[in-house]
């Protein structure tokens, strides 16, 4: 049986980093848990002090189907390359005419630039032509837009 599953990236801002992996993946905030009007209330409920809301966000898939993805305000900073990264997978597959997929590629690398993004290189296939972007999103984390 499988088990429900998310991710969650250490981070410095929490609302940075969820901004620019709404951006990549078309998700939302997430809304409060089950059983909450807001996440204020919640918060309160658990007596977070208020200097430590923003040290976390969740963002959800809106259609509910992928894993949700949080941030959490850590201390200290990243240290090393990912061992693990996460395709923003826009091309739409690699069975597909280069000249169909690689705008749309450059126009996710675009988007994610203006939210925060840096491209760190572009890889090139067998053939010669680029075939996906490596990129750091505003923390330095990588990620591929393939």
């Amino acid at each position: 049986m499988s088990v429900p599953w998310s991710v969650t990236f250490d981070c410095h801002d929490a609302a940075a980093l969820a901004t620019f992996w709404k951006a990549a993946f078309g998700y939302v905030d997430a809304p409060p848990p089950q059983g909450w009007d807001t996440w204020e209330a919640w918060l309160r409920h658990f007596e977070v002090p208020e200097d430590e809301w923003d040290d976390g966000a969740t963002i959800c898939d809106p259609d509910g189907v992928r894993p949700t993805i949080s941030f959490l305000k850590v201390p200290e900073g990243k240290t090393a390359k990912n061992r693990l990264h996460l395709d923003v997978q826009v091309g739409g597959g690699r069975h597909l005419p280069h000249d169909t997929r690689w705008p749309r590629v450059t126009a996710k690398v675009d988007e994610l630039v203006a939210v925060g993004g840096s491209v760190l290189w572009t890889f090139e296939g067998h053939d010669g032509l680029p075939d996906h972007v490596v990129m750091a999103d505003p923390e330095g984390n990588e990620l591929c837009v393939v």
